[in-house]
């Protein structure tokens, strides 16, 4: 196990997967701490292009040599088994050439060298909470570390490296991941089943939560509406704050306003009027991930004026309800709801803001998922006026089970979905994707009309998807 006796000793680090949102934020760490990187990826993104401005070398492709000289290798669980740089790495490490670390040993590591570690925690809001947060704490002027799930535009990324001992860091269940931070104030937004091929039941992921909630070393903020939450923390002996709109709450609101994507609401601390405030990210589950972030920036010393400003200058995180484009009347949005709470969360904020017809275009994200959650999946899509299913993104699994996107779309009641020969679908090739991705675009280009809301949800690639029917309906302007 890495820590920071051994990094003492270190000076080159290569990170396979470089280009990864997730890794970035380590990245830019590791080299304002004067570290020598090197990393590798298989695509081109905006996020490498920003590496490369750092003056970090990059390999296209992962090859066996692009280890060479490391000592330090850190790596990220969406990495497969096979891949020929994980196996030299491993090797080299065998051998003890080398260092290898998966990316959340090496950030739990991260969070212990602060003193205000505020890690967010929850199975929906995560991303969100955490980008609000950093955003209040920066107009506060407080020179903070992130870490987050997805891209802020005031820092164009998906972290920073600041000099304060503040650190906001996104902190994830998924297989335990979050257990291995050092959080100062944990955030608990809500606890509900996913991941079960990992967790199998609740139970284990309440139990899991608590364990998270024990390893705090100031305070809990936690939602007190919600059931799961309250079993999280419970017999942990740490100060605990509350937010939720139920009044007994330490925190709480009452929504004023609702127009367009904003939202107006009056804050209560302990059943008394605090301030009023305004969001500019529909739902009113985005209400309770601004109480969330509100409770956690008070505590750490937040002024009112400085969670204001942050508020106001605050309009979502990249893929967070992110509009994309409007052409022809019909509005694209794109949002990486891909949980079927976080997917009726979201639909229903939709069907609350003035458009004609929402459709809902998922793309399922892995075969377990699918699978577990399939009817609770139905459920969430039937809000929609049109729910549209594309292939099956498998990432990290195989289709062992032989799950398919008919097999929920079956279920879903006039939904539209492409059956695709299963061969195909299970190789995953960008092809195949590109090909099932215009059928569902020129669908919804023949049949949206003007004043409709297209949604594309997922936490895969869904999103090029949106961008091809955004330029599909621009063509046929002309």
């Amino acid at each position: 196990m890495i820590n920071d006796k051994i990094l003492e000793n270190i000076k080159n680090v290569h990170f396979i997967g470089i280009g990864g949102s997730g890794m970035y934020p380590i990245v830019q760490i590791f080299h304002s701490k004067g570290y020598h990187i090197t990393g590798s990826d298989n695509n081109e993104t905006e996020t490498l292009d920003a590496v490369r401005k750092m003056g970090i070398e990059v390999f296209m492709g992962q090859r066996a040599e692009n280890i060479k000289g490391a000592e330090l290798i850190i790596y990220t669980a969406a990495i497969m088994a096979d891949n020929p740089e994980l196996i030299a790495s491993k090797e080299a490490e065998k051998e003890g050439r080398a260092y290898l670390c998966e990316r959340a040993d090496i950030l739990g590591l991260i969070t212990s060298w602060y003193d205000d570690a505020v890690c967010v925690c929850g199975t929906h809001g995560k991303t969100t909470t955490s980008s609000m947060l950093t955003q209040i704490f920066l107009d506060e002027g407080v020179d903070l570390s992130c870490v987050i799930g997805g891209k802020l535009p005031s820092i164009n990324g998906s972290g920073r490296s600041g000099s304060s001992s503040v650190m906001v860091c996104e902190s994830c269940e998924y297989q335990d991941h979050f257990l291995k931070f050092f959080p100062d104030v944990a955030v608990i937004l809500n606890v509900d089943a996913d991941h079960l091929e990992y967790f199998k039941n609740i139970e284990n992921i309440i139990r899991s939560f608590n364990i998270f909630a024990n390893k705090t070393t100031k305070c809990i903020v936690f939602n007190g509406d919600d059931e799961n939450s309250h079993k999280a923390v419970d017999g942990v002996d740490k100060e605990k704050i509350t937010f939720g709109f139920d009044r007994r709450n330490d925190y709480s609101a009452v929504i004023t306003g609702k127009k367009g994507l904003r939202t107006d609401f009056e804050v209560y601390y302990k059943d008394e009027p605090a301030r009023k405030m305004a969001i500019h990210v529909p739902g009113d589950h985005n209400v309770l991930n601004t109480l969330a972030a509100i409770a956690a920036a008070r505590y750490e010393g937040v002024s009112w004026e400085g969670i204001r400003k942050g508020l106001d200058s605050f309009f979502g995180a990249v893929r967070r309800f992110q509009k994309i484009d409007e052409v022809k009347g019909i509005t694209i949005v794109d949002d990486y709801a891909h949980h079927p709470k976080e997917i009726e969360c979201t639909l229903k904020a939709a069907k609350g803001l003035d458009f004609g017809r929402v459709w809902a275009v998922f793309q399922p994200f892995t075969y377990s998922r699918t699978k577990i959650l399939m009817d609770d999946f139905v459920r969430a899509l039937e809000i929609a006026d049109i729910a549209v299913i594309t292939d099956i993104m498998g990432s990290r699994e195989k289709n062992t089970d032989h799950i398919y996107t008919e097999m929920l779309g079956e279920k879903v009641k006039g939904s539209v979905y492409f059956i695709t020969d299963h061969e195909l679908a299970d190789k995953q090739t960008a092809q195949q994707k590109e090909f099932n991705f215009m059928q569902c675009v020129d669908y919804i280009a023949e049949n949206a009309k003007q004043g409709d809301l297209v949604i594309t949800l997922g936490c895969g690639d869904v999103y090029k998807l949106a961008k091809l029917l955004a330029n599909k309906l621009r063509e046929s302007e002309l």
